[in-house]
């Protein structure tokens, strides 16, 4: 739960002198390469700042839950982390400082936009990005679908501010500057790094509210950062960046799609007051195999009729929809969302708008990515 601190002056000053006192001691500068010896160029690595809990204060060192989140400069949460030096050459860029769960469709597309030109430049070997947590599932599964480019980039964040005793943000920065700078990280899709682990962004999801090892996989992750080197054990199977037919330098804005969440009780006037909001899908994330209350099975038919592309997915947080399993799909020209949760399933549905109206290759879409 974030709350607001009542001395934001006392958070302000905390957060630049706790994240430099609690950095880890420098280890010393590596010794100068002998005569005749060939050096290797570092990498250059910008790291694009836009708030989250990594950027968060606490008013105590020991408030670990209880702070604000986007505070702190991405200059100064580099600062923090010296080692990331002997890895890379690091420069930043602030683009936002929000906490994530105030992302919207236009900032998304503004950040996705921002790394595809810095992606381009030659004298740029890799883009991290600083994200608060919340939606990072999100904005990284964005950004796997419509980057054009097999140059690493690296989302990460924290779970507790850079002012708690336990601060996780600095050690899953130079994780992630380990894995930025690292040739096995090259065409392997966006990749978020989160507590020794490297996920694909198609995967990954937060699991739980405060602990650090919230970000799950799937099917599990697809590596290891240890003592400062990546290990990786798989691949992604399905399209990303360059493979995909989503392009963010052609993408101007994201049809409206909406995510209607199931539980008992519902009231059925709710997926008709959807439907009228001028949105072009809607997400319906049913109970089990995204099934149908009796009751709401009407109400979706309608919304239906008005225009909207109906897409089945599961609450559950895993697990693959079975296309007439549980519903007349085809009775109802309904589709289903394969296994991608209902939010990251309002992305990719949102994507396949921009270049189809047509509910079955929408649902191979699904089914593809």
């Amino acid at each position: 739960m974030r709350l607001k601190i009542a001395n934001r002056a006392f958070a302000a000053a905390a957060a630049t002198a706790f994240l430099v006192t609690a950095a880890p001691v420098v280890a010393q500068e590596a010794a100068a390469p002998a005569a005749g010896q060939a050096t290797t160029a570092k990498p250059n690595i910008v790291i694009i700042g836009t708030g989250g809990t990594i950027a968060g204060a606490g008013a105590s060192t020991v408030n670990t839950g209880d702070y604000d989140s986007a505070k702190v400069a991405v200059d100064k949460i580099i600062a923090a982390v010296p080692e990331m030096k002997q890895v890379a050459n690091i420069r930043g860029e602030q683009i936002f400082q929000i906490g994530s769960e105030s992302y919207n469709d236009e900032r998304m597309l503004k950040l996705a936009k921002r790394i595809s030109e810095l992606a381009k430049q030659p004298d740029v070997d890799a883009v991290m990005v600083t994200h608060g947590t919340d939606t990072i599932e999100e904005t990284s599964y964005l950004l796997n679908l419509t980057l054009k480019t097999d140059k690493p980039v690296v989302i990460i964040g924290a779970m507790r501010p850079g002012t708690a005793l336990s601060a996780d943000g600095p050690l899953n920065l130079y994780n992630a500057a380990v894995v930025a700078a690292s040739k096995e990280a090259k065409g392997k899709g966006v990749l978020v790094v989160m507590n020794d682990e490297i996920h694909s962004a198609r995967d990954v999801t937060k699991s739980n509210a405060l602990k650090v090892e919230t970000f799950r996989s799937l099917y599990g992750p697809l590596g290891v950062v240890v003592e400062s080197k990546p290990y990786f054990y798989r691949l992604p199977a399905r399209p990303h960046t360059m493979a995909t037919e989503f392009d963010i330098d052609q993408i101007t804005a994201l049809p409206k799609v909406d995510v209607f969440y199931a539980h008992t009780s519902m009231d059925p006037k709710i997926l008709g007051a959807i439907a009228d909001l001028g949105g072009k899908a809607l997400i319906y994330g049913g109970t089990g195999n995204a099934s149908v209350a009796d009751y709401m099975e009407d109400p979706l038919k309608e919304v239906r009729k008005k225009g909207l592309i109906v897409v089945r997915a599961t609450r559950t947080g895993s697990g693959q929809v079975v296309r007439n399993g549980e519903e007349k799909d085809d009775e109802n020209d309904w589709i289903v969302a394969a296994d991608q949760t209902p939010q990251k399933a309002r992305l990719l549905t949102s994507l396949a708008l921009t270049k189809t109206q047509d509910p079955k290759a929408i649902e191979a879409i699904l089914y593809k990515y």
